[in-house]
């Protein structure tokens, strides 16, 4: 797939002629609700054979020639470069597809071969139904070797909500981990209401991955964390409690999320994580934590100390990174999640543990903030679709910044009031992907289900081979 940036005056129609696929199909990839209302600087998906590449510092079309396994030449002759050595980080190029014309004598097997595929992938990249039945001069389309990752969702939807989303996503979702078990005072967790979601789950071959939290939106929690930190009863009686919830309801690990740890709980909170996992393991679980996002070992605070990159790397399965919420719904208006801050954050992570126990995180979710910001004034949080529908309202040209790889646009309201609008699109996820794949992750965790993002899950489809436990 690749993607297209809707310019002044341009009709669905005419992309959709660009490009040489039908207005259908474009429409159902991007779930667009108004096809003929298309916005100024609108990412859209084309489902067409090839990928959008964006430049990373340094690369240059010979590298990227050499990486995707096709000619220079081709790659300038499809984004019809007029000076190919104009290339700069952020910039969005299209890498067009592998292609074969098949010679007198050669078979599917032979091609596939020859290229690191299957004779599968093949046929169903180019949707040939009978394999034996190919002849000289037809060109094929030679489908690329993805990354195999996993992928981790978080929710909390109501059970009804959680389940479609599920049934609707499950051979794109590794895990599922319905948000949250709340701790209390004695180390006991707090029911939730999560038996539909996690029978969807294993129906759908998803797998389960319990959450337990000391961190409600409303509670802070760090001196709830110390008390049972702190204390060798209540620790046990957490591990205990989650065991018991694990067993009754299918869980298959589970995924520690505390945050907001006082800074001097740090090794208190290594030392439960050992705990858990020597707990855990030999009863066929697997253990994971969730860290806020640091950029060094140094990095103080409420947020950062007690998170030791170091620790959690050596002792858990995995662990999913928190990279968002730069674009806080109290704070300023900003990207929510910048890739050259998510950057920073995986540039140190990979310095101190493995890149095959790192899930990168990634919101899924828009934010509207009036402007000029007030202190103490909340954000609205809505989906990346209804923040298209908001700018198609409003008349409003959307921007993207190149730094944080981020759509963004204002506008004004009926009452005057003045907004600004930061989302996801296509570019941003893509260039998300991309970060992954750099750094050859384990994979990508969202935060949270129920925003609705078609192009999301397009692309990560086009771009990875989801790993199923």
């Amino acid at each position: 797939m690749i993607i297209h940036v809707v310019s002044s005056g341009e009709t669905l129609w005419q992309i959709a002629n660009r490009y040489q696929v039908n207005v259908k199909s474009i429409v159902d990839v991007n779930e667009l609700t108004n096809p003929d209302q298309l916005i100024i600087g609108q990412s859209i998906v084309i489902p067409l054979r090839g990928t959008t590449h964006t430049i990373q510092s340094g690369e240059t079309l010979w590298s990227l020639a050499q990486r995707y396994g096709v000619s220079v030449q081709a790659i300038i002759q499809t984004n019809q470069f007029s000076n190919p050595n104009l290339l700069y980080p952020g910039m969005p190029i299209i890498i067009p597809p592998i292609t074969h014309t098949i010679q007198p004598g050669e078979a599917l097997w032979q091609i596939a071969q020859r290229y690191g595929t299957t004779v599968q992938q093949i046929a169903a990249e180019n949707q040939i139904q009978n394999p034996s039945l190919i002849y000289p001069g037809i060109q094929l389309s030679i489908p690329r070797n993805k990354p195999v990752i996993e992928v981790n969702a978080y929710t909390y939807q109501t059970p009804s909500n959680a389940s479609q989303t599920i049934e609707e996503l499950h051979p794109l979702l590794t895990y599922i981990s319905p948000f949250a078990y709340m701790i209390t005072q004695n180390g006991k967790l707090s029911p939730i209401k999560d038996e539909q979601t996690v029978n969807t789950a294993m129906n759908n071959n998803v797998t389960p991955m319990m959450s337990i939290t000391n961190f409600t939106t409303t509670e802070a929690g760090s001196n709830l964390a110390h008390t049972v930190l702190a204390e060798a009863e209540y620790r046990n009686n957490l591990l205990n409690d989650a065991l018991r919830i694990m067993e009754a309801k299918g869980y298959k690990g589970i995924n520690i999320d505390f945050e907001n740890v006082l800074p001097d709980d740090r090794e208190l909170y290594n030392q439960f994580m050992q705990q858990a996992v020597d707990f855990f393991h030999p009863k066929g679980y697997f253990v994971s934590s969730a860290l806020a996002p640091k950029t060094s070992a140094a990095q103080a605070g409420l947020l950062y100390t007690a998170h030791d990159y170091e620790a959690h790397g050596r002792i858990a399965d995995f662990v999913v990174l928190m990279t968002y919420e730069w674009g806080y719904r109290m704070g300023p208006p900003q990207a929510i999640s910048p890739i050259n801050q998510m950057r920073r954050v995986i540039e140190y992570a990979v310095s101190v543990m493995p890149s095959k126990k790192i899930f990168l995180g990634f919101q899924i979710y828009a934010r509207d903030w009036k402007i000029p910001h007030v202190q103490g004034q909340e954000a609205e949080t809505f989906s990346p679709q209804e923040a298209i529908q908001r700018a198609a309202k409003y008349g409003a040209a959307i921007q993207y910044d190149t730094a944080a790889q981020s759509p963004y646009y204002r506008y004004t309201d009926e009452q005057g009031q003045q907004h600004e609008v930061w989302f996801e699109d296509a570019r941003s996820a893509q260039a998300k992907f991309d970060l992954a794949k750099q750094y050859n992750l384990r994979g990508v965790s969202y935060w949270a289900l129920g925003y609705p993002y078609p192009q999301n899950w397009a692309l990560l489809n086009d771009n990875f081979t989801i790993r199923k436990r």
